[in-house]
């Protein structure tokens, strides 16, 4: 695991109270705990397509980004911000929700591809790279490919929300190792939930 700092954490979801308790959104929730956490005020930046903040972990500056593009636009937020401050893909952080991995849980990529994830897909395709990290937030599986889009677009059962959440606190308990590029003790951390 190489040793690449982070200096952009992006949240994906959709804009508008209409999505704001979806599963989609949980890219969204993240980014409102961390800023919440280092006290940081999201702002409206129309220049970057969407709301950032910029907080400081440890000795590192690191800007926030919640993109206003809607999911599958998430890119052309993400690129604007990266070539603006001239981010190098490897140094972003993009949080997503993930169909594959069970509510409550959280995982730690470094690249891939987009598993289907639209706001992946733009990601990798504005960037022009698959070399961004990224932060696996679980919401689980309706059980049919069919099913995914309504799924994914509905507010989660409250257990399932109390898992997200948890899983949520428990990813920004290791954000400075996250953003100092100590990736081993950060997957160790969240991946076996000690």
């Amino acid at each position: 695991m190489n040793k690449a700092v982070i200096s952009l954490i992006a949240g994906l979801g959709n804009p508008g109270n209409k999505y704001k308790q979806t599963r989609h959104n949980a890219g969204f929730w993240f980014l409102d705990a961390l800023a919440s956490e280092y006290g940081a005020d999201l702002r409206t930046d129309d220049k970057f397509h969407g709301e950032t903040a910029k907080i400081k972990i440890g000795d590192q500056e690191i800007w926030l980004l919640k993109p206003d593009t809607f999911m599958n636009l998430s890119g052309q937020a993400i690129a604007a911000i990266s070539r603006f401050y001239k981010i190098p893909a490897e140094e972003v952080l993009v949080v997503h929700d993930e169909l594959d991995l069970p509510p409550g849980t959280a995982r730690l990529k470094r690249d891939g591809g987009h598993g289907g994830h639209n706001g992946l897909r733009d990601t990798i395709e504005k960037l022009g790279s698959k070399e961004f990290a990224r932060l696996r937030l679980g919401i689980g599986h309706p059980g049919d490919k069919s099913r995914v889009h309504d799924y994914v677009l509905h507010q989660a059962s409250r257990d399932d929300q109390i898992a997200l959440e948890i899983a949520i606190r428990h990813s920004t308990g290791v954000i400075s190792e996250i953003v100092s590029g100590d990736w081993d003790k950060a997957m160790n951390q969240l991946h076996t939930g000690s």
